[in-house]
């Protein structure tokens, strides 16, 4: 039993858990979401790890691909493995493909993002949202 705490005890969970991951479902929440959540990250913290498995790899690939595109991205790494995944009603473990896409900052990364802040704030003014002071 002793083992067994002291094995529980040293198990490193830093890999486990990355404050940078995104990992994503492909039912859970819309593409956009994923979009715009990996530049808030990008903001925070230079880059951004997008993860998922099985059939949501699809979205993480077109996630990358929407923030390199814009010029906001540059892939850093790209790993792909299989892992099990224990399933109550099977007996046998099933594996899954997963995917784990590293996406760094551009150069102009900041540069991108203020001027889409200022499009948003441009675009709000032109139809009426802001309210202005005419006292």
């Amino acid at each position: 039993m002793e083992a067994i705490t002291e094995a529980v005890n040293n198990i490193d969970i830093s890999d486990s858990y990355k404050k940078n991951r995104i990992q994503v479902s492909n039912t859970k929440k819309p593409l956009f979401f994923y979009v715009n959540l990996a530049k808030r990250y990008m903001q925070q913290h230079n880059d951004v790890e997008l993860s998922a498995l099985g059939m949501a790899i699809a979205t993480v690939v077109t996630v990358a691909e929407i923030l390199k595109n814009n010029g906001l991205a540059v892939e850093k790494k790209i790993t792909t493995s299989t892992v099990e995944i224990k399933d109550d009603s099977r007996i046998r473990p099933v594996q899954k493909a997963k995917i784990e896409i590293l996406l760094g900052k551009t150069a102009n990364f900041d540069e991108l993002m203020a001027a889409a802040a200022a499009a948003a704030a441009a675009e709000d003014g032109e139809n009426g949202d802001v309210e202005e002071d005419t006292a």
